[in-house]
């Protein structure tokens, strides 16, 4: 399994990006962005089930960013829109055969990881 991210890179506040995540090898129940910033721990960002029937976010990125996938592609996406600078962080999308709904925020549920992909946001 694979997962290879893009679409990272710098923007003005309140500019907007669009990071995609390519998937190889298999597909997963859900999908999930997440983001570390220097000096600071990974956090989660955004998870969507494959029917897109469920989906979560950060509470900070609400109406901000949106997440979407492709199962004919087997790709997932964020729309990252009103970006800010506290956005800035390098984002990693991820997988796991594992998770389910309620752990479907938290990082170790994760078998399978991007290689990151680094967005600026500047003031």
């Amino acid at each position: 399994v694979q997962l290879q991210a893009s679409g990272g890179g710098l923007v003005q506040a309140g500019g907007s990006l669009r990071l995609s995540c390519a998937i190889s090898g298999r597909t997963f129940r859900y999908m999930a962005w997440f983001r570390q910033a220097p000096g600071k721990e990974r956090e989660f960002v955004a998870t969507i089930s494959r029917s897109g029937a469920s989906i979560h976010y950060l509470d900070s990125v609400k109406g901000r960013l949106t997440v979407s996938r492709d199962n004919t592609k087997n790709t997932v996406a964020l729309q990252m829109d009103s970006l800010k600078p506290e956005d800035s962080a390098v984002y990693y999308c991820a997988a796991g055969a594992g998770v389910i709904l309620s752990n479907s925020a938290s990082a170790s549920a994760y078998d399978y990881w991007g290689q990151g992909t680094l967005v600026t946001v500047s003031s």
